[in-house]
């Protein structure tokens, strides 16, 4: 459903832009003639994490592992009939785990809304902004504050002021140093949301073990 939303709401004017933002860049145009995919088929995920340490390709096979996911869980696009859009919104969902490693962000809750706001300054298709709009509201006030006055700023900060990621050549820089490309591409990474987690966890246990007044 949130799919076939992401393509109901992206046509005709969002897609379009989003099109014509990789025609205005060389990479870009070469992704749009060359129609990459990004599978388990496509990558070799086992090379990958044999790469050297804080690479890309490193990074990125290390954040599905860790996160349990497969570049094989994105929907095929089916409501967009124009082959060369259908091609853009099937690459921006392909390149979605990319988003998330290159920024750090884990597949919690949390780290998708802020994300899906990053998402949204950058490329500006409205799946992102709904997500980023309604998601929150099953949050509990802690990481609302947070997502206020963390993650929002960042987001929309970096967002705006980065290299549009739907031009980059992602399996084009595999190898390259993952913070020399974020330099490149103007990405700073936000605070970790898992350290978040942690601590509060942490915090729970060390409460569960201390004794009850009295005993």
């Amino acid at each position: 459903m949130i799919a076939a939303l992401g393509e109901a709401t992206a046509q005709p004017f969002f897609i379009n832009r989003l099109r014509d933002k990789m025609l205005s860049d060389p990479t870009g145009r070469r992704i749009l003639r060359d129609k990459p995919r990004i599978t388990s088929t496509t990558l070799d995920i086992v090379k990958l994490k044999n790469l050297p340490e804080n690479t890309l390709g490193w990074e990125y096979a290390r954040w599905l592992e860790i996160e349990g996911v497969s570049p094989d869980t994105r929907d095929a696009v089916r409501y967009i009939d124009d082959p060369e859009m259908a091609y853009v919104m099937q690459r921006y969902r392909e390149c979605h785990d990319f988003y998330h490693s290159i920024c750090g962000l884990p597949v919690i809750v949390e780290g998708e809304i802020a994300l899906k706001w990053f998402e949204w300054a950058n490329m500006g298709l409205p799946v992102a902004a709904l997500s980023a709009l309604f998601g929150p509201l099953r949050f509990k006030p802690p990481e609302r504050k947070r997502l206020r006055e963390i993650y929002v700023p960042w987001a929309v900060k970096n967002g705006l002021k980065a290299k549009s990621l739907i031009t980059v050549y992602w399996e084009e820089q595999l190898e390259r140093d993952a913070n020399e490309l974020r330099e490149e591409l103007g990405i700073e990474k936000p605070p970790s949301v898992r350290e978040f987690y942690l601590q509060k966890e942490s915090k729970a246990s060390t409460e569960d073990a201390t004794p009850a007044p009295g005993t």
